[in-house]
């Protein structure tokens, strides 16, 4: 497996991707995401931003993740461990429903924390909705701590705050 920047032309086979992750989650009965989030428009501005990484396997994208240092207003309310503002957000990190259990949105975290490192940043920080069990488990599993609640859309339930201190 190959992880890289997504480039504008990965546009149209990173959203099959995130479709079929949807559509597994769904099938799940994980109601987080849905048929407009996330979108093409937010994608596209990942990429733009340059910040939007792919999981590839024989050229075909199987994952894919944001990271930036973007965090939204409703972080504020969350007491984290790292005070030192040098920290990365995870967003929008999925899998191809058919390669679930094949360990590449792990690949894709630790390829995100070996950045932050090298970027000397100190701590990771992600959200993940309260309805998605396996995510949770996903991220407890890789040493994610849990340190509160946010609400982030009016019509969801509540979304969980992670933090990973790196260094």
């Amino acid at each position: 497996m190959k992880i890289r920047k997504a480039k504008i032309n990965d546009l149209e086979s990173i959203m099959r991707m995130y479709n079929s992750c949807v559509k597994g989650m769904l099938n799940n009965n994980i109601t987080q995401w849905d048929e407009s989030y996330p979108n093409t428009d937010i994608i596209k501005t990942d990429i733009v931003n340059k910040t939007y990484f792919i999981a590839e396997i024989k050229k075909e994208i199987v994952g894919g993740i944001n990271i930036d240092n973007i965090q939204d207003k409703a972080y504020s309310s969350i007491s984290w461990k790292d005070t030192s503002e040098k920290f990365l957000v995870v967003h929008r990190l999925a899998v191809k429903s058919s390669m679930w259990n094949c360990n590449i949105g792990k690949q894709l975290m630790v390829f995100a924390e070996e950045f932050a490192i090298k970027k000397n940043l100190n701590s990771i920080r992600l959200d993940t909705y309260s309805g998605n069990p396996k995510g949770i488990k996903f991220y407890i599993r890789l040493g994610y701590v849990e340190l509160g609640a946010i609400n982030l859309k009016p019509d969801k339930n509540e979304y969980y705050c992670f933090e990973k201190i790196l260094q």
